[in-house]
Order: C-alpha cells, then sequence, then structure tokens
C-alpha cells in the first residue's frame, strides 16, 4: 500500500477521486487552495484508491496524507 501526500498546506477545493478508482502515476487527485491560487495535487504512485483521508473544505499541512492506494 502507498500513501499520497499533499505536496503543500491549503484548503481542498475538490476531491477528484473515489474509493474503488484505478488512478496512476501523476493523475491529479485533488485540488487545493493555497495564497489564493488553485494547485492540482498528481498521484505519485497507481493503483486502486482504498481510502480517500481528507474531504472538501479541510485544511491540509503539507506532507498530510491525502489519499491511500493498493
Amino acid at each position: 500500500m502507498a500513501t499520497i501526500k499533499s505536496n503543500m498546506a491549503g484548503t481542498v477545493l475538490r476531491v477528484l477521486v473515489k474509493p474503488g478508482e484505478t488512478i496512476k502515476v501523476d493523475q491529479d487527485i485533488v485540488a487545493i487552495e493555497s495564497m489564493k491560487m488553485e494547485m492540482l495535487v498528481p498521484a505519485t504512485a497507481g493503483g486502486t484508491v482504498k481510502q480517500v483521508l481528507i474531504e472538501t473544505d479541510d485544511f491540509v499541512q503539507e506532507g498530510q496524507d491525502l489519499v491511500v492506494v493498493e
């Protein structure tokens, strides 16, 4: 199992994946707003999404776990 982490601190605008979905490396998985800019977080691992650990409007820290992939 792999955990995809946030590469920045900010507020989650959209979660682009859901449990059971198959994702590829570099696929955008979450949109985060930081300093009034929207940034997309790419997957650092591919596979099946087992768990989404965040929701829209959550504030996340850099390095925080976002998605678990198997």
